[in-house]
């Protein structure tokens, strides 16, 4: 039966070695307890204070960490297979030298002060050691053909990149709107808002982000959005680019010749208000960008010709 600890105060206790296993601590207050070697496996510590506590060595197998905090705590060769991170704090904590594989993390608060020799594999693998458990999870997938595919076949398939500058609130009515509307199709949209970098060169960023995608979509209606971003990205990346832009303005001059150059960069599509722009986005700018796509895939497809040397001897 499943220990009921919920807002018990162990504040500073000595705890080494205990077995916490499958124990509800939520809202537990074990700031500062020494809990060296002891076992939360399964256990629940959603909102824990676990701050400055020594944590070394815990097995926290399994663990519900959720909203915990472990503001400066030593967590180092602990076990933190298929523990959950949502939103805990860790800001100054040391997970050196621990494991883990399965481990779940999404809006972590605050840095560590050391994460090196963090082990992704199992203990009947070759271990495998990343720095960053951030990246853990990416770095498994690679390690994982099959699962590596099925994440690029999904972003392939169904990201689109939005590029354009929306700072004045009537743009950014317009991005929302085209937002919401691609996720009614099923589509994962991606938003580079050029209004937002601080970083001068942010170029490869968007090369990167555009590799990814299905096709992209750049309003041009700010000459200044996105002149060399598009100049930089549109001959290296087979994919469709569909252009739009307000009605009433012009498009910056380098926009016409990257339309001749490269056919994946269709017409651009010229609206009157976001609302038109949602009407027409189904048969204007998802159906042409497919459409667009599986004509690049197919001349992708295509084995080139191979002509024999000895046509050209006399």
């Amino acid at each position: 039966m499943r220990a009921n600890l919920w807002d018990v105060n162990l504040r500073g206790a000595d705890l080494g070695g205990v077995d916490f296993w499958d124990a509800d601590l939520q809202r537990a207050d074990l700031k500062g307890a020494n809990l060296i070697g002891a076992s939360f496996g399964d256990a629940r510590l959603p909102q824990a204070n676990l701050a400055g506590a020594y944590l070394k060595g815990v097995s926290f197998h399994g663990a519900d960490l959720s909203h915990a905090d472990l503001s400066g705590a030593d967590l180092s060769n602990t076990v933190l297979i298929n523990a959950n991170f949502l939103r805990t704090k860790v800001d100054g904590a040391n997970i050196s030298n621990s494991k883990i594989y399965g481990v779940n993390v999404w809006d972590l608060e605050g840095e560590f002060k050391e994460q090196n020799q963090l082990i992704i594999t199992l203990d009947d693998t070759s271990a495998i050691t990343v720095d960053n458990i951030k990246v853990a999870q990416f770095i498994y997938l690679i390690l994982n053909n099959k699962e590596v595919r099925d994440v690029l076949n999904t972003l392939t398939s169904k990201t689109v990149l939005i590029l354009g500058r929306f700072a004045l609130p009537e743009r950014k009515v317009v991005l929302d709107a085209l937002r919401n509307k691609l996720r009614e199709y099923d589509l994962l949209p991606i938003v580079f808002d050029f209004e937002r970098p601080d970083d001068k060169d942010f170029t490869e960023t968007i090369k990167t982000l555009a590799g990814m995608c299905y096709f992209v979509i750049a309003d041009v209606t700010n000459p200044k959005s996105s002149p060399l971003e598009l100049q930089a990205t549109v001959p290296d990346y087979q994919i469709p680019f569909v252009p739009i832009i307000q009605e009433g303005e012009s498009p910056f001059a380098m926009m016409v010749d990257l339309q001749k150059k490269y056919d994946w960069v269709l017409d651009t599509i010229s609206y009157k208000d976001g609302d038109q722009l949602i009407r027409i986005l189904k048969k204007g700018i998802i159906d042409r960008a497919m459409q667009k796509h599986d004509e690049l895939r197919l001349i992708k497809a295509q084995m080139p010709t191979v002509i024999s040397a000895s046509q050209f001897e006399e």
